[in-house]
């Protein structure tokens, strides 16, 4: 039987036409394995692959040459700590949301102190990676998640089972079913669709990723609809948090003014580790 760093080697070498990744190699025969980690593959580079295995990577491997993800073809994403269920219904959480995260958690004392029992709402929650890390970073937070897919809120429901996490989770567009149970909400924090200049999303993500999560639509802009909305679910302060496209900081601030004129409100555009524009704390007195 081959050993690990001969599979390895050899679909190095024949991935470089199809501009595969060595990392993304390394998941697949890491996942193959049942190791706990993609780094295994190096420390038990000379374990043999039984036939099963070898049959179940080849497979694998030819979607990949295809440009499939390598966390759908797994169906896992690995999000700061968490290991999280998802397929082509949900977006693959990006290192960008995770900086969202850490942003949430180095801001909270300029807004709450997070020792308390804040109410709060993900709205577009997808696979549900941003409400299960708050829920999982903040024990007392009162976390509720929101998507207008049917299959989003039951893969997002899974993924907060697995790691025992209480979560509400409920099908709607927007702010909608908040508002409909007549929830007052500390903080909003949301990742909608934003991308306005569809050629510059790589084939990976076209091809595979749900539009719908990708593409902002100006005459249904998810920013739009929470902004429009937050006097039905703000009692005290409120706290928004949105993951932004690099190009779409004069868009919120339009909105922003719009929209919340009549609150004593402060906005702040942060940048990612590239350097672009990508997230926007907005807070209302």
């Amino acid at each position: 039987m081959p050993k690990i760093f001969e599979v390895y080697n050899s679909a190095l070498k024949e991935g470089k036409e199809f501009n595969i990744l060595s990392s993304d190699l390394r998941v697949l025969i890491s996942f193959d394995m049942g190791f706990a980690s993609p780094i295994d593959t190096l420390l038990y580079k000379d374990k043999e692959m039984n036939e099963s295995q070898i049959k179940v990577f080849k497979s694998q491997f030819e979607r990949l040459k295809k440009g499939e993800p390598v966390e759908y073809i797994i169906n896992e994403a690995t999000f700061l700590d968490l290991k999280l269920f998802v397929d082509k219904n949900v977006l693959i959480p990006r290192m960008e949301t995770s900086e969202l995260i850490a942003n949430i958690s180095e801001r909270i004392y300029d807004y709450f102190d997070p020792r308390n029992y804040l109410v709060v709402a993900d709205i577009g929650t997808g696979s549900g990676a941003i409400a299960i890390c708050l829920k999982h970073m903040y024990k007392n937070w009162l976390v509720s998640a929101s998507d207008i897919s049917s299959k989003a809120i039951e893969i997002a429901r899974k993924n907060a089972t697995k790691y025992d996490l209480p979560i509400s989770f409920y099908q709607g567009d927007s702010l909608s079913p908040f508002i409909e149970k007549n929830m007052n909400l500390d903080i909003i924090v949301s990742n909608p669709p934003y991308i306005v200049n569809r050629k510059e999303v790589q084939p990976s993500v076209s091809s595979y990723e749900p539009a719908s999560a990708l593409y902002l639509d100006f005459s249904s802009s998810v920013y739009e609809k929470i902004l429009s909305n937050v006097s039905k679910v703000k009692k005290g302060s409120l706290l928004i948090v949105f993951e932004i496209g690099y190009d779409l900081k004069e868009y919120i601030q339009d909105l922003s003014n719009k929209y919340l004129n009549k609150y004593e409100y402060k906005i702040e555009f942060i940048k990612d580790l590239n350097g672009l524009d990508r997230f926007a704390f907005i807070f209302l007195e």
